[in-house]
């Protein structure tokens, strides 16, 4: 039990000090995970770490999937739901199907059901990677949208097809016609089932005298509910799991109505998420060393070769699937053409390059059992293990290195009508100030007359309303507009951090309760984290 518990503590701190190597060296996590984890794997006197392979799913994919799901816009999503389904569905579908009928020809005693599951397990990309190698470039709206939309959905699609295609091996038994009404009755049902938990979350959420704390440990409960529940039914717990994140996503503001709430619940989350998916890397890179001492006859240059075609054609089958996703609907739908610009060679060149694999491929192969029904090893698992570790480090490394380069060298520029981040932000803060105005001026005219801190605050609205006035103004200079937001941005973290030294003054005069001193603190944090969250 220590034993157990002090490698624990040990990979969660390998994990931190790795990410923070990353940072340093400015390499995007995710590839620096995966590179470590293949290090550590040949590592002399590392433990073989076996993971139970139905716990994989279950830990794992809620919360990856939820969290995904939250931060996804359904107007955006919804905008671009035609590039985006094409994408996830058709693109699946395909490259599954290619995959499948690929490593049946090519690997030797592979049968066309362990294609469609290699397939299935390869073919979504991890928009966590992507955002991750592009944090800091300047992207279009529409690529990121694009991107991160295909990633919620893809998850669900290739994780249907990645089981049917694992009873059919499990079983020995498929029928397409009953597979296709299968996966539209437990695909459909996983919905209704995520929003009916959502539903009485949002419940509990917006009725129930809940805190903070309730509701951000409620957010971690709900995923888990939705896909157990589902899974129990035998319905598509992924489904039920995106249905009902997309849903309370939706009606955040009405559940998460405390600012205190809101912080505390994504500080949580980006705690949870951040070492779930450390976890998953290091994990597939402690089992390697398993994975290639059980590779079934194949020697290492054989799966290697396996993997680099496979990794290859991959790459290959997203470029070609891009390009008549993006400009055949245009060239069938004159609707098409008039309502979304031309996206260009390079936007689409870049979606297709960006389709890294990541978590939701590891979490697969990791979750493939280790028996068929009849107690025999299932056949090819550490192969199939094997090949989804180097399609994730070819994808991660060689694409993810490479992608902000050709951004940079492709000159990627916005091609959609949409407004500086920083006009939408004033214009945003001005609607609900002068709203805020409205309402003193209707319901506390008389008070505020009688009222001398109901005054004080009508007069500091009205302050803000005209500082935010000129803000929008001063924004037709683009150039004076960058220097002023980044020379106000840094006074203001030089005012909050003379401010908290007063705050330390102040404690070691025993003048004030630390009750008192802790809220100004908070209330520090809070308006430092808009500017933190303002530059991101």
């Amino acid at each position: 039990m220590h034993y157990n518990l002090l490698l624990v503590i040990s990979l969660l701190f390998v994990i931190f000090m790795l990410v923070m190597l990353g940072q340093k060296f400015k390499i995007s996590s995710p590839i620096f995970l995966v590179l470590a984890g293949l290090f550590i794997s040949f590592m002399p006197k590392i433990p073989h770490i076996e993971v139970d392979p139905e716990l994989i799913f279950l830990i794992f994919l809620p919360p990856l999937l939820y969290e995904a799901a939250w931060y996804t816009s359904w107007n955006d999503f919804w905008k671009w739901k035609r590039p985006i389904g094409l994408l996830a569905f058709g693109l699946v579908i395909f490259t599954s199907t290619i995959i499948a009928y690929t490593s049946q020809a090519m690997i030797p005693g592979f049968t066309l059901g362990l294609g469609f599951l290699l397939g299935g397990i390869i073919s979504p990309p991890d928009a966590v990677a992507a955002s991750s190698v592009l944090k800091g470039i300047k992207m279009p709206k529409r690529v990121i949208t694009i991107l991160e939309g295909e990633s919620l959905i893809n998850d669900a699609s290739s994780l249907i097809v990645f089981r049917f295609a694992l009873v059919a091996i499990v079983t020995g038994q498929f029928s397409l016609q009953q597979a296709i009404g299968t996966f539209f009755w437990v695909a459909g049902m996983g919905i209704v089932v995520g929003l009916i938990i959502a539903n009485v979350a949002y419940v509990i959420h917006r009725f129930l005298p809940t805190t903070p704390s309730i509701d951000a440990a409620l957010t971690l409960l709900t995923p888990y509910f939705m896909y157990i529940i589902a899974e129990q039914f035998h319905f598509s717990g992924v489904m039920a799991v995106v249905s009902g994140g997309l849903f309370l996503s939706y009606r955040s503001h009405e559940i998460l109505t405390h600012g205190s709430t809101r912080l505390q619940t994504t500080g949580v989350w980006a705690t949870l998420i951040f070492v779930l998916n450390g976890l998953v890397f290091i994990l597939i890179g402690l089992e390697l060393p398993t994975i290639i001492n059980g590779l079934e006859g194949y020697s290492i240059l054989e799966a290697v070769k396996y993997a680099v075609i496979i990794s290859i054609l991959t790459i290959v089958v997203r470029i070609l699937w891009i390009y008549p996703a993006a400009f055949i609907p245009r060239w069938l739908f004159k609707s098409v053409r008039d309502r979304e610009p031309d996206p260009g060679i390079k936007n689409p060149f870049i979606i297709g390059w960006a389709g890294m694999r990541g978590v939701i491929s590891l979490a697969s192969a990791l979750s493939i059992p280790l028996f068929l029904n009849s107690g025999q090893p299932f056949p090819h698992r550490n192969l199939i293990l094997f090949i989804t570790f180097i399609v994730i480090l070819v994808t991660l490394v060689f694409q993810g290195l490479t992608l902000p380069f050709i951004v940079k060298w492709l000159e990627i520029k916005e091609i959609d009508h949409i407004a500086p981040e920083e006009e939408q932000e004033a214009g945003i803060k001005l609607r609900i100030m002068k709203a805020a105005l409205n309402q003193l001026n209707e319901k506390y005219s008389n008070d505020i007359k009688n009222n001398e801190l109901l005054s004080f605050l009508k007069h500091e609205i009205e302050s803000d309303i005209s500082l935010t006035n000129q803000r929008l103004n001063s924004m037709e200079c683009q150039v004076c507009q960058k220097k002023e937001i980044e020379q106000y941005n840094q006074v203001l973290k030089e005012l909050y951090s003379t401010q908290r030294k007063e705050l330390y003054a102040i404690r070691k005069e025993y003048a004030f309760s630390d009750e008192e001193i802790r809220k100004q603190e908070l209330q520090l944090d809070f308006d430092e984290a808009k500017i933190t969250w303002n530059n991101h």
